[in-house]
């Protein structure tokens, strides 16, 4: 099991540039990821997410990533056709003028097109840094997932232990509170009727259609088996939020069903157990994958 929050970090510097790498997740429905990156690694952008969707099913994740260039990467480029051009034109101003015009090397630097300053822009040559300090980030970033998610698990598992204690309640007291409808169907006959002759089917057959109506029974059984479901979504080595979510559910309108039939104050009273025990549930499944 693995939480939706982590963390991860690594830099490395090598003899050119320097860079980190920095990843953060937080609860997401479905897996977001958000870059922080500079335009030279732009090209790279597709093959960063797919590398974090084999980390995180989940969540949103904070991608920054900074790159300091130890060297610079400023290449001057010397256009010679337009020093030719400009060299013809201040020959060509001297004559028209009839003046000795002798051009001095700054007004060829100072000339549009003579001197061009290019940044490098090879992406490339951080290809090899790049993904080697994102797998160590990534290594960082798995294993706070995972300490995050074995506290959880712990937690949820707890969390189940206390919701079957109140199931194992209601399910001891079934027979009992069937019991307790058929008493008190024939005490309101007795009350109604009194000592007159009545018809033993009717008393049955009015037992027969309250027990429909209030009989927890269906729901037991139905709840015995989501527990049972619940335990074992907690075992498996897989992300399993959706579906203790769905879960959940289920079992939340089981528990209500119970209350809403329920005539004994100790099922009542493990149904607010329950129903806690369920809403701090749910609270956790919200924090992993």
């Amino acid at each position: 099991m693995k939480s939706m929050t982590g963390y991860g970090f690594s830099e490395s510097v090598g003899e050119q540039f320097q860079l980190a790498v920095e990843l953060k997740s937080y609860n997401n429905r479905y897996l977001d990821i958000n870059h922080n990156i500079p335009y030279i690694l732009s090209p790279f952008e597709i093959e960063i997410d797919k590398r974090l969707g084999e980390k995180a099913s989940r969540g949103h994740i904070e991608v920054n990533i900074r790159v300091k260039n130890l060297v610079s990467d400023i290449e001057l480029y010397i256009d010679p056709v337009a020093v030719q051009k400009y060299s013809e034109a201040f020959s060509s101003i001297g004559a028209l003028s009839g003046k000795a015009l002798k051009p001095q090397l700054s007004d060829f630097l100072g000339s549009e097109g003579v001197l061009t300053s290019l940044k490098g822009n090879d992406s490339e040559r951080y290809r090899q840094v790049l993904f080697a300090t994102l797998e160590e980030a990534l290594v960082q970033f798995s294993a706070s997932k995972e300490r995050e998610g074995a506290s959880t698990k712990a937690d949820l598992f707890s969390l189940g232990k206390r919701l079957e204690a109140g199931f194992l309640v209601i399910q001891s007291h079934a027979d009992e509170l069937e019991a307790l409808l058929k008493q008190n169907l024939r005490t309101r006959f007795d009350e109604m009727l009194g000592d007159q002759n009545y018809d033993e089917n009717r008393i049955l057959s009015e037992v027969a259609v309250m027990l429909v109506k209030y009989s927890v029974n269906e729901e037991i059984k139905r709840l015995a088996v989501h527990l049972k479901e619940y335990f074992a979504l907690l075992d498996l080595d897989e992300p399993v939020g959706k579906r203790l979510d769905f879960l959940c559910q289920e079992m939340n309108r089981e528990i209500n069903t119970i209350g809403s039939k329920s005539q004994m104050v100790e099922l009542n009273i493990q149904v607010v157990a329950m129903k806690d025990s369920l809403e701090n549930i749910r609270e956790q499944i919200r924090n992993i994958e």
